[in-house]
């Protein structure tokens, strides 16, 4: 029986080589062939008028639960405030949405939504990102940033709300606001950088399975999921995650000085209320009740909102492309 057992473990093993042998190819093939249609993608940007939006909801619950004559009123304090709402010199906040992934690819709407904003947005105007990320790759969470960075560089008042979570490479968006606001129970932090990868080397060994790679330069490739790691392509590997670290903590301390930064940058994540306390955010308060307060004022509230239209190629490289990162790149 025991002997079974083994023999069946083993066939798994060889099985699920096999599998990610296949994937790693079939996200190459993906990848390239996204590339070629990079180009070909098309999106529009929707604008919805969130004052709009919220005097329709509240006329529609005052209709189910008022008198008549009550009714008659609100609509009209309603027509009133919409009439201030479309006034030229009220001032204006645009809202956007980022929902981060392992390679934040939403910071191709993002650039789109922030570009729009800066071609029209006066010194008045503000900006507030609702965002919810986990972290992920460093270059991709540091364009994120770099993009945020750019309303503050036209004088705009940024805030991010985190009602979920921005850990990582998600606060290392969030440092960049103006005012970082959080509900009481997000998770903020994070402040680390991680390198995982499965090493198959001395599977494929007993197997009597040859892995070969040819690279030029030293460090060209430090750790590799199929060969065999070497202590020093080890060293080398956690030498650029320090280092990766380090550049993470100063971006950290440049935006938010307030911060201890080697008291909360290892690696640690909190919840809104101990980031308070830690100065990692600015105040405890949901997105909807930050806009509920903006709403009950003469501002005109629009949210922003970029699509894309991928078509069903990319959708499957991109799947691909955050498996294979996953499996083998140095995250935030």
């Amino acid at each position: 029986m025991l002997h079974f057992i083994a023999h069946y473990f083993l066939f798994v093993l060889e099985a699920l080589t096999i599998v990610a042998v296949i994937l790693l190819g079939f996200a190459g093939l993906l990848f390239l062939a996204s590339q070629g249609k990079e180009k070909l993608r098309k999106g529009h940007l929707k604008v919805t008028p969130l004052h709009k939006k919220y005097s329709e909801l509240k006329q529609a619950v005052a209709e189910n639960i008022l008198d008549k004559k009550a009714y008659k009123q609100l609509c009209k304090s309603i027509k009133q405030a919409d009439k201030a709402h479309k006034a030229e010199d009220q001032p204006r906040v645009f809202v956007l949405n980022f929902k981060g992934d392992i390679q934040a690819s939403q910071v191709e709407s993002l650039r789109e939504e922030i570009t729009a904003i800066l071609a029209i947005a006066t010194p008045n105007d503000k900006v507030l990102v609702r965002l919810e990320s986990p972290g992920g790759m460093i270059h991709g969470y540091g364009l994120a940033a770099s993009q945020l960075a750019r309303i503050k560089q036209h004088k705009l008042h940024l805030t991010i709300a985190v009602d979920k979570v921005a850990a990582s490479g998600g606060y290392m968006m969030a440092c960049i606001a103006d005012t970082i606001i959080s509900a009481p129970f997000a998770i903020i932090g994070s402040i680390g950088a991680v390198m995982q990868l499965p090493n198959f080397h001395r599977l494929l060994e007993n197997h009597g399975i040859e892995f070969e790679q040819l690279t030029a330069g030293e460090y060209k490739r430090t750790l590799s999921l199929f060969g065999e790691n070497t202590e020093k392509g080890r060293q080398k590997a956690q030498s650029e995650l320090e280092q990766a670290h380090g550049l993470f903590k100063q971006f950290i301390s440049m935006h938010r000085p307030q911060v201890a930064i080697d008291q909360v940058a290892t690696g640690e994540h909190w919840f809104g209320i101990q980031a308070l306390d830690k100065k990692l955010i600015d105040e405890l308060q949901t997105s909807d009740e930050y806009l509920l307060q903006i709403l009950n004022t003469p501002t005109q509230v629009y949210e922003l909102n970029f699509v894309c239209k991928k078509p069903l190629l990319g959708k499957f490289a991109q799947a691909a492309k955050n498996a294979y990162s996953i499996m083998s790149n140095r995250s935030l």
